[in-house]
């Protein structure tokens, strides 16, 4: 099966930068290991939970079949990592409308789901690691209330909890009122836990196949095992961002000309910028929905202070292809007329790459063959 592959063409990185690192990581990867100890749970994460995908399926089906609407309740990475591969995937057919809440503390946005729940047969998943974090906590208490209005002394059986396996508030409340659970491993942060029950659940239930996914992500996880640099896509991405950063740059836009790739943008800033953001230190992460953006942000990509870089995210085979049709309309359009719009969108891609790269602004280039759960497995372990 084709990689996913990583192009530093246009990185403005010399070899010899690129080799001060040194041909093999094998020393950095001990180092990092012991400094993290205790928190480095999700490098195993894919292997551990793909022969343990039906635990995962057959809380799914229990949810599925007593619910038309499922709230999904938990903020940061403890809801970012789902709703990102479901907008990622978009499957066809979803069988259950998912809602996510507990991210904010709007009563508007809260006010919306409830209304969208009248009529409708619900369950509600809380992830959180803790339980006690403020959003997702009030969240809780809202719709565990209307639950319970609803459904009286069978509302229990309609809340599913993933959190920490061991402690926490919400642990303690599963245990006491028999919520049906899932664990977060102590040892994998909010951040990292798309690959857990955490995302795995609620992209179940949009009918994505999370088997495939997780082999994707295992796939990831054996090739990203080399600690030589030149075959650990990883590694060159991590030494390409500290070579561009110490040479000045501060600010990382990651890029796609997707508009469904949105919310891995919003999954990715998270990721990066509370690992990164200590000590005064770190790349500011950003993002850019391509073509769109080039009408507003483009400017100052190109003209703007020279102090950021691009990460772009290139899916080489599009989801569909459609046609510019013939016109007999004088609207100027007749260059592209029988080309494919995907064909049009990677002239836009190369163009903007060249005008930024010529205006100063590297670029970094994941090319990923599709958009298909495997893919999607592969590029977030990555």
């Amino acid at each position: 099966m084709e990689k996913i592959t990583l192009n530093l063409k246009y990185s403005g990185i010399e070899q010899k930068e690129f080799e001060t690192y040194g041909a093999d990581l094998s020393d950095a990867t001990e180092k990092m290991n012991q400094r993290y100890k205790g928190s480095l749970g999700w490098i195993s994460v894919p292997s551990f939970w793909l022969p343990r995908v039906e635990e995962i399926v057959k809380i799914k089906d229990q949810i599925s079949e007593q619910s038309d609407e499922v709230v999904v309740i938990g903020i940061g990475g403890s809801y970012l990592g789902a709703k990102t591969i479901i907008e990622s995937l978009q499957p066809n057919e979803k069988k259950i409308t998912i809602h996510f809440c507990g991210n904010n503390l709007s009563s508007a946005s809260i006010s919306a789901v409830i209304n969208n729940l009248e009529n409708r047969d619900f369950s509600i998943i809380v992830v959180s690691k803790s339980g006690s974090t403020i959003e997702p906590a009030i969240s809780f208490r809202i719709f565990r209330k209307l639950l319970k209005d609803k459904y009286g002394e069978s509302a229990h059986k309609r809340i599913f909890v993933i959190t920490d396996s061991q402690k926490g508030i919400l642990k303690e409340m599963a245990d006491q009122f028999s919520y049906a659970s899932l664990p977060i491993p102590s040892d994998i942060g909010g951040r990292y836990s798309v690959l857990t029950p955490a995302g795995l659940l609620p992209v179940a239930l949009a009918d994505i196949n999370i088997e495939e996914l997780l082999r994707g992500a295992a796939d990831a996880q054996k090739h990203l095992s080399v600690t030589n640099v030149q075959e650990n896509i990883a590694f060159q991405y991590a030494v390409t961002r500290n070579v561009l950063h110490k040479k000045g740059k501060l600010i990382e836009i990651f890029c796609n000309y997707e508009p469904r790739l949105s919310f891995l943008a919003e999954w990715w800033k998270q990721l990066f910028g509370e690992s990164e953001g200590k000590d005064h230190k770190g790349l500011f992460p950003a993002s850019a929905n391509y073509t769109t953006d080039l009408h507003s942000l483009g400017q100052y990509v190109q003209d703007g202070p020279r102090h950021l870089f691009e990460t772009i995210i290139n899916i080489k085979e599009p989801i569909k292809n459609l046609i510019i049709p013939e016109d007999d309309t004088k609207d100027g359009l007749d260059f592209v007329e029988g080309k494919s719009l995907d064909f049009i969108n990677k002239q836009a891609y190369l163009g903007a790459i060249k005008a930024h790269v010529d205006g100063g602004v590297p670029n970094i280039i994941f090319d990923v063959p599709k958009l298909t759960p495997y893919y999607i497995g592969y590029l977030i372990y990555t």
